[in-house]
């Protein structure tokens, strides 16, 4: 049966390239195992070589017994480390590190002529697979199949690891993308809103007035005022659709906008809704208003839909550079299983929003209710396109607010 090792052949390397004998046991003939040995003692190399060799392997081996020649010997391939555990000037605990520090996974087997038992548990909790005894080397090739085979497997966790988190990150980054896009469109159909339906309003309310102050028969009369108040239906649909899609209350600030949205939630469901808040005059950086806003209004929306509420409270601090928003409610709870349903998209949609701005979104629930609490570092970045409540970046806040025109009409 042909051998297969690496001897030391000069005394200016420290180790020798890996080389082969032409023959081999036919069992054999599968893809040999290459072994780095750690090793200051050829003796001890041999050896344990030999020993590989009677368990029916095909192994080409190199040799190395300095740290320099360690880490160069790292560079290439390895299907497993053998190691001495003490060496003139180095050492196998040392060597685990370099290999760790390195971020490669290979399986290493410490094989010392004399190791303590709290040295060896040390080794193990420092990620060496086994240790062995040189005085007793039957377990090796057994120890060298199971250590290989416990590496293949956690390399095909690490990589089914890595493979979910890029998909995490693809998907967060999708999720993220859309609700930009939503925000955009929405501003998109608010300023079409704005530009059209508005205009065409704000004429045909000049109009019916004109009319009312020329028109002499009552009968004319009766059907001009009646214009007149379909005329302000428009208006207030109008009015209430524009403040849905583009939030312009937000041009007052966050804390009066959670106001207005408070008491209109309040004034719509007939659930009391109350208001509190440490700083009037929250100064924050772009793009959190927004989410801070959606947040609170998906969170009404869900009491208004499924907690069979009561009462409402929306709380609003600033402290330690973090801005923290409570939205709590005296319904019937969240379920773990209501937190999992395949469906509850409006609560990813928070999470997703949230993290657009590095901010998290926690539930807190019990038989006395749920509270959302969304919280944001102040300093947290804004996604690109994503938006104060303003819409897009360039418009003319001006010409383009809302509120504006709904005034105008209802004069």
């Amino acid at each position: 049966m042909g051998l297969v090792v690496g001897i030391k052949s000069a005394p200016l390397s420290s180790f020798e390239r890996p080389r082969q004998t032409p023959t081999m046991a036919p069992q054999s003939r599968q893809r040999s195992l290459r072994v780095l040995h750690l090793e200051d003692s050829e003796v001890d190399h041999e050896l344990a070589i030999a020993r590989l060799q009677v368990g029916g392997r095909a192994v080409q081996t190199l040799r190395v017994e300095t740290e320099a020649g360690f880490r160069a010997a790292l560079e290439e391939d390895w299907d497993a480390i053998l190691s001495d555990y003490n060496l003139p000037g180095f050492s196998g605990l040392a060597a685990l590190e370099i290999l760790k520090a390195s971020g490669r996974l290979l399986p290493f087997i410490i094989v010392s002529g004399e190791i303590g038992e709290e040295t060896a548990v040390q080794a193990m909790r420092n990620g060496a697979n086994d240790y062995l005894l040189k005085s007793n080397l039957a377990r090796l090739a057994p120890a060298l199949d199971l250590a290989i085979e416990a590496n293949e497997t956690r390399r095909a966790r690490v990589a089914a690891d890595r493979e979910l988190a890029a998909s995490r990150r693809q998907l967060s980054a999708l999720a993220q993308h859309l609700q930009t896009s939503v925000e955009r469109e929405r501003a998109a159909i608010a300023r079409e809103i704005h530009d059209d339906v508005g205009g065409a309003l704000t004429a045909l309310n000049f109009d019916l007035a004109w009319i009312a102050r020329h028109a002499q028969a009552p009968a004319m009369q009766q059907k001009v005022q009646s214009a007149i108040e379909m005329a302000a239906h428009a208006i207030e649909a109008s009015q209430r659709v524009m403040h849905h899609l583009r939030p312009a209350i937000l041009e007052q600030g966050l804390v009066a906008a959670l106001q207005w949205l408070a008491q209109r939630f309040e004034k719509r469901t007939g659930i009391e809704c109350g208001f509190r808040t440490t700083d009037e005059n929250l100064d924050l950086p772009r793009g959190i208003p927004l989410v801070a806003y959606r947040a609170v209004q998906e969170a009404l929306t869900n009491v208004s839909k499924h907690a069979q509420a009561g009462k409402v409270s929306i709380d609003v601090s600033l402290a330690g550079g973090v801005l923290s928003i409570e939205v709590s409610d005296n319904g019937c709870g969240l379920t773990a299983e209501d937190l999992a349903k395949a469906k509850s998209f409006g609560i990813r949609g928070l999470r997703e929003r949230a993290d657009m701005v590095g901010g998290w979104v926690d539930f807190s629930t019990s038989g006395g209710g749920t509270t959302l609490i969304l919280s944001v570092p102040v300093g947290a970045r804004s996604e690109p396109g994503a938006d104060s409540g303003f819409g897009d970046p360039g418009l003319d806040r001006e010409r383009h607010d809302p509120s504006a025109w709904g005034i105008q009409w209802s004069k």
